[in-house]
């Protein structure tokens, strides 16, 4: 069933995902770089004026402009869908933290936190025989909090 909202936006959806195959494409870049040598060819019939240079500035400028959008809509659905399946994938694994299901929404600040973390367990790895042992965040905070309490402890 979809809503109202995914209705009026599948046209250009549909049109973003589209365009920005298309123009991610060998065909599309073959066809660019002809046009662009084309254009030069013609430079000197028209004495290289400036109405001959803005005629290409113009044209590249409004295809880039109007191209960040398209992409960037393609872009956002992608990204939205790859978030949607790793969440699916950290949910419905038993030792994963849930943590990260929504990573995506938390400040870089909070990031860099997890990050540091991630940072330990990898040194944690590195210290293992067995390439099949793996760690989890939780004892990496169970590491930290053994840390603090040791450092009150000689305080």
């Amino acid at each position: 069933m979809e809503s109202k909202t995914a209705k009026n936006n599948a046209p250009f959806e549909r049109f973003a995902i589209t365009a920005s195959k298309a123009a991610g494409s060998t065909p599309a870049f073959i066809c660019a770089f002809i046009f662009i040598f084309l254009w030069a060819l013609t430079g000197p019939f028209f004495n290289f004026s400036a109405t001959w240079q803005l005629v290409i500035n113009t044209g590249t400028t409004i295809i880039t402009f109007l191209m960040v959008f398209i992409i960037q809509k393609a872009q956002n659905k992608d990204s939205l869908a790859i978030q949607l399946k790793l969440n699916e994938l950290v949910a419905s694994h038993e030792y994963a933290s849930n943590r990260l299901v929504d990573i995506e929404d938390m400040t870089e600040e909070e990031m860099n936190v997890i990050k540091k973390y991630y940072n330990h367990l990898s040194k944690l790895a590195e210290q293992d025989e067995s390439l099949q042992s793996s760690h989890s965040i939780e004892e990496a905070e169970e590491l930290q909090e053994f840390k603090v309490e040791a450092k009150k402890k000689r305080a």
